[in-house]
């Protein structure tokens, strides 16, 4: 499994679950605190109170009490989408799809080498692409206010 976070400059941050590791809120949370410092290095403009947006969906772990005390006290404003709307989850229509193209039709021996291909997949994402996708789910979100959360395409 792998959690990622990224803007649309490109991947900030990503964790790769260890086999046998439960996602619990407490995994999450020491994921978010890490992803904190690399936003310190990589995009110090975000680490400033206020400054940043998370959008998560409605997993238990997302809602766990710890995580949501952190997120209060970065002050970090959540985006949350409806549930069961995977045209407002750009995991499902744009990071998997690129993920999945190279590990297609390819024989690993074993996670690492698994790991290895999907980091450098995430790597090699286009910025352009990536700012495509923020203003895709732009569209989409607007089209589902107009919309009133009705499905739409």
């Amino acid at each position: 499994m792998l959690v990622c976070f990224y803007d649309s400059k490109g991947i900030i941050h990503h964790k790769f679950v260890p086999e046998r590791q439960t996602v619990t809120g407490s995994f999450y949370l020491s994921v978010l605190e890490r992803l904190w410092k690399r936003i310190s290095r990589v995009r110090p403009e975000y680490s400033a109170p206020g400054s940043s947006f998370l959008l998560h969906d409605n997993a238990p772990l997302h809602r766990a009490v710890a995580v949501q005390e952190f997120l209060a006290q970065k002050q970090v404003r959540l985006l949350n989408h409806p549930p069961y709307s995977p045209d407002l989850s750009p995991c499902d229509y744009f990071l998997f799809p690129k993920l999945k193209l190279p590990l297609k039709g390819h024989l690993f021996e074993d996670v690492q080498d698994i790991q290895g291909v999907v980091t450098s997949s995430l790597r090699a994402i286009p910025q352009e692409d990536v700012q495509r996708l923020f203003q895709s789910l732009l569209d989409s979100a607007t089209r589902c206010i107009h919309a009133e959360c009705m499905y739409s395409e």
